[in-house]
């Protein structure tokens, strides 16, 4: 095996070139719905819609005599558990473009810690919710947090 040395390795820096409008017209088309962004708020409002009728489906298995009950609550609690970390870090994100001198290195800063938020908000509400709740319903939970997050294929597709 032949070893190089880092000065040899300098030199093969790859050189990279912007292409003009025309270029990149001619390489990419006109679909601009090829590289359209998802938008949080979309993905929000589909999960919301989705609790709602997962919600609804879960009161089937109410009883009529007491109306609510913890299947329903449970299936709230699994959807707000799936939409809250989401807005919240929409509105992270909203408030780093809404700064005087916004750079790309603060919105690298407010992804991530956006995410961070997610993750933590994620897992407190759901120790939060199995600790507050005694008879919670696991099966409607898991159930609406799961397609509140697959919502955001839906919100990719609906793009």
């Amino acid at each position: 095996m032949q070893s190089r040395s880092w000065d040899e390795d300098d030199q093969e820096v790859d050189v990279y070139r912007t292409l003009s409008r025309d270029e990149a017209k001619a390489l990419f088309g006109n679909n601009k719905k090829a590289f359209a962004t998802i938008s949080p708020w979309l993905v929000v409002r589909i999960q919301l819609l989705m609790t709602g009728v997962c919600v609804l489906f879960w009161s089937i298995f109410a009883d009529p005599m007491e109306g609510r009950t913890l299947y329903t609550y449970s299936a709230f609690w699994g959807g707000f558990i799936g939409f809250f970390p989401v807005l919240v870090f929409a509105l992270r994100v909203r408030m780093s473009r809404s700064m005087k001198n916004p750079s790309p290195g603060r919105m690298l800063s407010a992804i991530v810690s956006g995410e961070l938020m997610k993750i933590a908000l994620t897992i407190g509400l759901f120790l939060g919710v199995a600790f507050a709740i005694p008879n919670l319903q696991w099966l409607p939970l898991l159930v609406t947090y799961v397609l509140t997050l697959m919502s955001y294929w839906l919100a990719w597709v609906l793009r």
